[in-house]
């Protein structure tokens, strides 16, 4: 129970947070219920916590935000066996029953992969389609499919959405490393894939990612490259669509995003990003922070898409002990008159330990967070220099 409570806590603020920043697309974790679709799990939430759900339902819908779920690799609704089918219709349900308890509307999803192959992809794809019969219409009227990596391409997707009537998204990472055997480019298969969305399913829905560098095949970068996602986005030549961004960074790259497709945008929303960015910045690549304040400062400053440009050049290094220190220098700054002198020599001796390499940085880091909210320096707070 109080894990719940907490877990509808954070959603809201969330929410909150989309809202405040224009993000009008969420995927809500599937985790927000603990052993949600458990049947050991007898708690009847969505009457003990009606009203937090009512609210933040509530929020969506005024802020025309669409939220969607992602049941994990085990809701297999192909799966040979019939304990796990049953299992996975639970845990479909669990996820219609959260959306339910919102108060939405069938334009916001469930997502789910068509399942595994069992040594014969035709005869499993036949299987999800029985499978699919078995399902509650209030799961049936959520529920869309999504091409995978390895198993079920774009072309096998459609072929499974057309036959039932299930919307199917278009994966673009996915699609790269299982490309359909017909050949078309991305752009084709997508609008290939509207056909499958009617009215009541809401704008069509695609996914966006980028590979990792030196990861395994079909891992998600840290973050959007942005004149990669322009590449992508400007090539669409649609705004009838919504695009979920898979990404490791989550909110910041979407935030860049939308930044770097918003005309005119406000000269003080890249300003206070750069409030956000600069000491990760500073940390990694002083000359950079040098450059981005300089143009800043400047009558015609930067381009959001240039300005995101010069951020993602500064995080291909890590810096070094010079740079961190600067970093952690400049930040000590707003604590400098203020701290007392307990906190001083501990700053300065976990600095000087540092330096020395006889201690790691987050030594240092962890003290100066541990000062940002003690003296609620919000620059500090809000900024990315504790996360990244």
């Amino acid at each position: 129970m109080e894990i719940i409570e907490h877990n509808l806590a954070a959603l809201n603020r969330i929410i909150d947070y989309n809202i405040d920043n224009n993000i009008r697309l969420f995927r809500i974790s599937s985790d927000l219920i603990p052993f949600g679709s458990s049947s050991k799990n007898t708690i009847k939430w969505w009457e003990y916590f009606g009203g937090e759900l009512r609210i933040i339902g509530q929020k969506i819908r005024a802020s025309k935000m669409r939220v969607s779920l992602h049941p994990g690799q085990y809701t297999v609704l192909n799966a040979v066996k019939s304990d796990v089918v049953k299992r996975a219709i639970a845990d479909l349900s669990y996820h219609t029953k959260i959306l339910d308890s919102l108060g939405l509307d069938s334009t916001h999803k469930i997502v789910l992969h068509v399942g595994g192959a069992y040594n014969d992809k035709k005869i499993s794809a036949q299987r999800f389609k029985d499978n699919y019969s078995l399902l509650d219409e209030s799961i049936r009227r959520r529920l869309v499919i999504e091409n995978d990596d390895r198993i079920y391409n774009i072309q096998d997707a459609l072929d499974i959405g057309m036959r039932l009537r299930v919307p199917v998204i278009f994966d673009n990472l996915h699609h790269e490393l299982n490309p359909a055997n017909e050949k078309k480019d991305e752009f084709a298969w997508i609008e290939l894939c509207k056909n499958t969305w009617r009215e009541e399913d809401g704008d069509q829905k695609i996914h966006y990612a980028e590979q990792a560098k030196q990861k395994q095949k079909g891992s998600h970068a840290d973050f959007i490259r942005v004149d990669r996602f322009l590449d992508f986005y400007k090539k669409i030549k649609r705004t009838d669509l919504d695009i979920m961004l898979e990404v490791k960074d989550k909110n910041l790259s979407c935030v860049k995003c939308i930044n770097c497709i918003t005309d005119d945008l406000d000269r003080a929303i890249l300003e206070e990003e750069w409030r956000r960015y600069k000491y990760t910045v500073l940390e990694r690549t002083p000359f950079l922070y040098t450059e981005i304040s300089k143009k800043l400062e400047t009558s015609d400053g930067l381009s959001p898409a240039s300005f995101y440009k010069l951020i993602e050049e500064s995080f291909e290094s890590s810096g070094d002990i010079g740079s961190h220190t600067k970093a952690l220098q400049q930040v000590w700054g707003s604590f400098g008159k203020i701290a007392t002198e307990k906190e001083k020599r501990t700053f300065h001796r976990n600095l000087e330990r540092y330096q020395k390499q006889r201690a790691g940085i987050n030594i240092v880091k962890n003290q100066l967070k541990r000062l940002a909210e003690k003296y609620r320096q919000d620059h500090l707070t809000d900024s990315y220099y504790f996360l990244l």
